[in-house]
């Protein structure tokens, strides 16, 4: 920790005159707002808490205030909405660190240590509460949301949640946690710890159940075992550490990467080190029935055929009405089969089958009412029902065949269409699979 705050001393020479004086010590009964006196500053001016600009309104959170990019490290409540500019912040005379958001609503708790009689924000990013023996009672550093900072360590069963973009910070879908096996994982939110969901892992699982991710001032990050032993290192550290910020976070594409930022150039972040470089390797990242592809290294969401875009959190929704008549009876197929090469998805098959062709797999998804998806590989179809998650495109040989609707004859007049009998050809892979007759009446 002293090599924690020797860094930011030294950065504090950076900033001015006024800010260096600041006293970061926050008394009861202290009060934000935004626009104006809307933060308290840390002691350099380097860390800022309090309300910072979101869409229409206001958020509370830990910013970098001394550098141009005031880059979020932290929210409050992130998953409230934003507020108005009427709001105020409190620490109360009990200790409490409320938001009020308008007069009518009731406060929304903030920070709860009871017997804290003064809080802080610090030059290591971390804002405090403190007692009357001027012992720490309540930190932000131990409720992180989407960022760690050098000298904030991630515990065993705690987890870093990805903001929604750059700019909202509520949270995202993907989540780092820490578990207590000892192995460090990221999964989609909402899914189960289990390998299955997994995307990205250390590899240390087994090691025990108070594993911890520490984070040094030089850009080292590490996991140390219960006793203080290093198991893994992420990164190799050693980076300069004079005049520069070091700063770790998942971000909204789900990858973890580990940025610095030279104080004295006043440039952008530098990416350091990344947990993959692989763009469409975090799972879920195109919602249900899309698929991610690399296009100039950058990952792009498309819907599968039969399908467009709702939204990229969420999805694509089917494009045509799946409800067409279904039936071995029928003469008439309403549907036909759009293949794809080398896109898969999450392996979850109600019927598992042995074909020799891919066309033979095509043809039994198109003949089976349940089936709306197939992928063919290694002589094995496997035939799936929407929704279908965490699709990409890969290198591997197989073949996607999606159920889409096609059209329907010509509209014409009833009488003109007693009687009359039409060839029907079902495609597939460029192939005629078959060639059927139907009455219309």
């Amino acid at each position: 920790m002293d090599s924690v705050i020797v860094l930011f001393l030294v950065l504090s020479a950076f900033f001015t005159a006024s800010a260096q004086q600041m006293e970061s010590n926050v008394s009861p009964g202290s009060y934000l707002m935004p626009g104006i006196n809307s933060t308290w500053l840390s002691r350099s001016g380097l860390f800022a808490f309090g309300f910072y600009k979101q869409g229409n309104g206001y958020a509370v959170g830990i910013f970098l205030a001394g550098i141009p990019q005031k880059t979020v490290v932290w929210t409050a409540n992130r998953d409230e909405p934003p507020v108005s500019s009427t709001a105020t912040l409190i620490f109360t005379n009990n200790g409490t660190l409320v938001l009020q958001s308008t007069p009518e609503q009731t406060p929304i708790i903030i920070a709860d240590s009871l017997g804290s009689t003064s809080a802080a924000m610090l030059d290591t990013g971390n804002f405090v509460l403190h007692n009357s023996d001027q012992q720490v009672v309540w930190q932000s550093f131990e409720h992180p949301t989407d960022s760690l900072l050098p000298g904030q360590p991630l515990l065993a069963g705690t987890e870093l949640f990805s903001s929604m973009s750059e700019t909202d910070h509520s949270t995202g879908i993907f989540r780092l946690k820490m578990q207590h096996d000892g192995n460090l994982v990221q999964y989609p939110v909402d899914t189960p710890d289990t390998r299955a969901y997994a995307y990205y892992a250390s590899g240390t699982d087994g090691r025990g159940d108070n594993v911890t991710l520490n984070f040094s001032p030089d850009g080292h990050l590490y996991l140390l075992s219960a006793t203080g032993a290093n198991i893994r290192n992420l990164t190799d550290g050693g980076y300069p550490r004079k005049e520069t910020i070091y700063l770790m976070r998942i971000d909204a594409d789900g990858i973890f990467r580990l940025y610095s930022y030279e104080v004295k150039q006043n440039g952008n972040w530098s990416n350091v080190w990344s947990s993959s470089n692989d763009l469409c390797e975090p799972k879920g990242l195109c919602g249900l029935n899309g698929y991610c592809v690399l296009n100039d290294n950058k990952a792009q969401c498309v819907c599968l055929p039969g399908f467009e875009m709702a939204h990229q959190t969420t999805g694509c929704v089917r494009s045509f009405n799946a409800a067409g008549r279904c039936s071995s009876k029928d003469e008439y197929n309403p549907h036909t089969m759009s293949e794809l090469a080398n896109i898969v998805w999450e392996d979850m098959p109600y019927s598992v089958l042995s074909f020799p062709l891919k066309e033979d797999c095509e043809r039994s998804c198109l003949e089976d009412c349940n089936c709306e998806a197939a992928l063919f590989k290694d002589s094995t179809c496997r035939k799936q029902r929407p929704p279908l998650r965490y699709g990409r495109r890969t290198l591997t040989d197989s073949t996607a065949f999606i159920k889409v609707g096609k059209s329907t004859p010509a509209d014409m007049p009833k009488d003109n269409q007693k009687g009359l009998r039409l060839d029907i050809l079902i495609l597939g892979g460029g192939k005629i699979l078959s060639i059927r007759g139907c009455d219309i009446s």
